[in-house]
């Protein structure tokens, strides 16, 4: 009998993987490995013991040679507008966090793809803590999975949105979200849309072609926040390697491929980026390809001395934005309370 060292991680395999295995080492049929494939995707099946259509006999094989690392909620906390902050544990005792984003007609899960973050951004709390790894496709599932559980039994409504802007770089982690995406919107998985998910990148130029490569077909947001290189350079290091106009020439590039408009995130900081001239220098940036700006409130972090604009300046420059044709829109924070804001996401739980 196999040691627990030794056990296959079940949801690594491709389903022609798992009936290989299956035939060659478990002496089963074909159509069995299918029947296990869609309880651990399409139901979402955390125990061997749950397969009610499985034999006891094949579900003792599968507990000696397979195991399921699948994420567990560790802690919630539910804010007065209704965001719950969630961490999570994953099978090697790192955390990680999620929100559960109630808005008036939209239930967004926001997930992370990586434990902590390699990109120092000076205004994201996440960007204060050491990358541990990538997370894998099927815990990024299930975080998914857990906010939607989470949206029915405390609101009664499922998921509608999806976004990867939690802890860490999406596209430094691009093979596992892709295929995390697959799974979400492939029938087999959740049967999501893909036009309701969007993954936000901090500007990776040659990943954002990729991306166009491959002809993707969910949301692309980029975290901007200054349509200028040497600001842009002092709250996102990653800049030095990937300019304004790298990413431009990327975005570009993507759009070609894909015809798929880009949103920019953008966080009106007071005093650094407020300016008329900064709304001018991103109505430029804007006139590259098909996209829309959403200003984002900002709440601040021990760790950085940036606040949010004043709303009189949040205004005017939206209100700039808007005269030059661009759609704008104004997201309001939420979870504030809970420190599940825009750029609060980092992991203060400790695992007993």
């Amino acid at each position: 009998m196999n040691t627990a060292k030794e056990k296959i991680d079940i949801r690594s395999l491709s389903l022609e993987t798992l009936q290989d295995h299956f035939v060659r080492h478990l002496g089963e049929k074909n159509f069995r490995a299918k029947q296990v494939y869609e309880w651990l995707w399409n139901k979402s099946c955390f125990s061997f013991d749950e397969m009610s259509n499985i034999s006891k006999e094949l579900r003792q094989k599968l507990i000696e040679n397979f195991t399921i690392n699948n994420v567990k909620i560790h802690n919630s906390q539910f804010s007065a507008d209704k965001t719950i902050k969630n961490s999570f544990i994953l099978f090697d005792n790192h955390l990680i966090e999620g929100v559960l984003i109630p808005t008036p007609g939209r239930m967004t899960a926001c997930v992370s793809s990586q434990v902590g973050c390699s990109l120092t951004c000076k205004f994201c709390a996440t960007g204060y803590m050491e990358r541990k790894r990538n997370l894998n496709p099927d815990e990024i599932y299930d975080q998914v999975v857990l906010i939607d559980k989470q949206a029915k039994e405390n609101y009664g409504i499922p998921l509608s949105n999806i976004v990867y802007m939690g802890m860490g770089e999406p596209l430094l982690n691009y093979k596992n979200v892709l295929e995390s995406v697959e799974k979400i919107t492939s029938e087999e998985g959740l049967n999501m849309a893909a036009k309701r998910i969007t993954v936000s990148t901090a500007g990776i130029a040659k990943m954002i072609k990729k991306l166009g490569d491959d002809q993707v077909k969910f949301n692309l947001a980029l975290s901007l926040h200054a349509a200028n290189d040497e600001k842009r350079n002092t709250i996102m290091p990653i800049n030095e390697q990937n300019s304004l106009k790298a990413l431009a020439e990327a975005l570009k590039y993507y759009y070609a491929k894909t015809k798929n408009p880009v949103t920019y995130e953008y966080i009106v900081f007071d005093g650094f980026n407020d300016t008329l001239k900064d709304a001018e220098e991103l109505a430029r940036f804007c006139k590259h390809l098909p996209c829309k700006v959403n200003i984002i409130e900002y709440n601040p972090i021990s760790f950085a001395a940036f606040i949010n604009a004043g709303e009189d300046k949040i205004e005017a420059f939206a209100e700039y934005l808007r005269s030059q044709g661009i759609n704008t829109n104004l997201r309001r924070s939420r979870g504030k309370d809970i420190d599940a804001a825009c750029g609060q996401l980092a992991i203060k739980d400790k695992v007993s």
